[in-house]
């Protein structure tokens, strides 16, 4: 057996999958009958799709969308304070111990290594079956590329990967690998190819790419300026072009109707997503540090089995963007006095809860401080620390003002289906790649200087989003700030934000709470995530990405 320096290569699963521990064993051995039919090379493909679903619906979401100008964790009282861990992610002051970190490192590469167990039971790497398996694989090296930089390129079982190969390297197999492939993969838009490897991942994948080209090609990350030549805006601009002409995707779906737990293979502006189901695909559980702590009983139609957590809040910048009149997206949050809600809209019933003067300001100390009386339940904008030294761990207080600050996420609704058995899981799938997504591309990359096609103008494309959510139509020529607050009321809580905010030069700027490190507005080197402690303590030969 191979000696490995790379922490996790192998994941158990993987075992399992030949039975053998011994990687120098022929793995067409293990087989009765090699699966060199569709449908078997389908079947034994299956797993390529799981590895990062337990990730994406926590860690990765968390550490994208906490790092980024949208949200912020916070503490009530005691609770939920986790030793820093989430505190660290909004002030940019996270280590290389954080729990997050290690997750994304470890699934991306466990979905790595599952993708090259499948390429070689298969055989065959440029058979049509290994196709879908390389464009999934190309897609975990993204999520390790976006989010640690260097990584180490393991292309088969066995290899001996003693470095990690340069971002820029990275980045460059990844679009050899979607080149190479994608005329392989299925056009078929359906139910049979929901969640999986299609022509249009491929493209909206390499046009994702290729609008980071400059970032991901720069030297030294922190070096990196948004001003910075794009050698591959044009090729953007061809890979959205192929997504646009297929004719399979549209905006015909409302807003929030395309985010709840029903959502599916019915949604024409999902082009790659990662399905989740309560009972037999978990993980996904944004709902749970979204919703208002004491909202478990009486705010939805039914009381929540499960408590929530309730710590994540807006962050009062980020929803001074939704300020368009008639916006559709405007509803993704909740704000001011709440009322109860059935069949995912507000009723005109207040949402009250028994409480005292003392159960709304802890601190309160009047004679009357615990008479039981009604109140309805109001969210303020603004937040603010209360106590003694209640600033080293984000504590609002764990009374109703604490609970109440900040607006709150709904976009991806609570599943009221779901069972104490099932905890807090839901069953909302979450999109990576939309065909929203692929016309805000197009916009951005011919406002940075790609040549226009087939008549479409940054204007045009803006407003064909501006169209199905209702908002007033862009006039003149949108600037490039005024395409990032597109993208900020188009994906929020979708996990693109940390990437938007690094290319267009913003990810150092002042939001929140950051003034509470305040070197983090400086630190340009978290533009990338440090390689766990684990992951180096097994690769002693690595260096730690600069400044960690």
């Amino acid at each position: 057996m191979k000696t490995k320096k790379l922490k996790y290569l192998i994941p158990a699963t993987l075992l399992a999958l030949v039975g053998c521990t011994d990687l120098d064993v022929d793995i067409k051995s293990q087989y009765v009958t090699f699966p060199d039919s569709e449908a078997a090379a389908e079947a034994v493909s299956a797993n390529i799709y799981n590895s990062y679903r337990g990730c994406l619906g926590r860690d990765h979401w968390m550490a994208q969308t906490l790092s980024s100008d949208e949200a912020a964790s916070v503490s009530l009282g005691t609770d939920y304070y986790d030793n820093g861990v989430y505190m660290r992610m909004t002030i940019h002051s996270w280590s290389t111990d954080d729990g997050m970190i290690s997750s994304m490192w470890n699934s991306a590469m466990g979905g790595v290594n599952t993708c090259n167990q499948v390429l070689a039971l298969l055989g065959n790497d440029e058979s049509d079956g290994a196709a879908p398996v390389r464009a999934m694989r190309a897609f975990y090296f993204f999520i390790l590329m976006d989010n640690f930089g260097n990584v180490p390129l393991v292309t088969k079982m066995g290899d001996e990967i003693y470095e990690r190969s340069a971002r820029a390297d990275v980045c460059r197999f990844i679009e050899s690998e979607l080149l190479e492939v994608r005329d392989r993969l299925t056009t078929k838009v359906d139910e049979t190819t929901y969640g999986k490897a299609t022509r249009y991942m491929a493209d909206a994948l390499l046009a994702k790419l290729y609008i980071n080209w400059a970032v991901y090609t720069s030297g030294d990350i922190a070096n990196y300026s948004p001003s910075a030549s794009n050698e591959k805006l044009n090729a953007a601009v061809a890979m959205c072009d192929d997504v646009i002409k297929a004719g399979v995707f549209n905006l015909s779906d409302n807003y929030m109707v395309k985010f709840r737990p029903t959502n599916g293979s019915q949604i024409k502006d999902f082009i790659f997503v990662m399905p989740y189901d309560r009972e037999r695909q978990q993980g996904m559980t944004y709902s749970r540090f979204w919703t208002h702590r004491s909202a478990q009983k009486g705010f939805f139609e039914v009381d929540l089995p499960n408590s929530v957590g309730g710590t994540f809040r807006v962050l009062p910048e980020f929803y001074d963007k939704f300020n368009l009149e008639g916006d559709e997206r405007n509803k993704q949050f909740l704000t001011g006095k709440l009322n109860k809600r059935k069949n995912y809209e507000a009723t005109d019933e207040p949402f009250m809860i028994e409480t005292s003067k003392r159960g709304i300001d802890q601190y309160y100390t009047g004679s009357d401080a615990d008479d039981k009386f009604q109140w309805q339940v109001e969210l303020t904008k603004e937040m603010y620390f209360r106590g003694e030294n209640t600033e080293s761990t984000l504590d609002l207080g764990n009374d109703q003002l604490g609970r109440s600050m900040g607006y709150r996420s709904i976009k991806f609704y609570m599943d009221l289906e779901t069972t104490k058995a099932q905890s807090r899981n839901q069953s909302n799938d979450v999109p990576l790649l939309r065909y929203a997504d692929v016309l805000l591309m197009k916009a951005e990359a011919i406002l940075r200087g790609a040549s226009a096609t087939n008549g479409d103008t940054p204007a045009s494309l803006m407003n064909q989003i501006r169209a199905y959510v209702n908002a007033p139509a862009v006039e003149g020529t949108p600037t490039l700030d005024d395409l990032l607050d597109e993208r900020a009321r188009e994906f929020a809580d979708e996990s693109w934000r940390r990437n938007d905010l690094i290319r267009f030069g913003k990810f150092e700027d002042n939001w929140g709470f950051k003034y509470l490190y305040e070197k983090g507005m400086t630190e340009k080197f978290r533009r990338i995530f440090p390689v766990p402690t684990d992951v180096m303590n097994v690769n002693t030969n690595w260096s730690q990405n600069s400044g960690y």
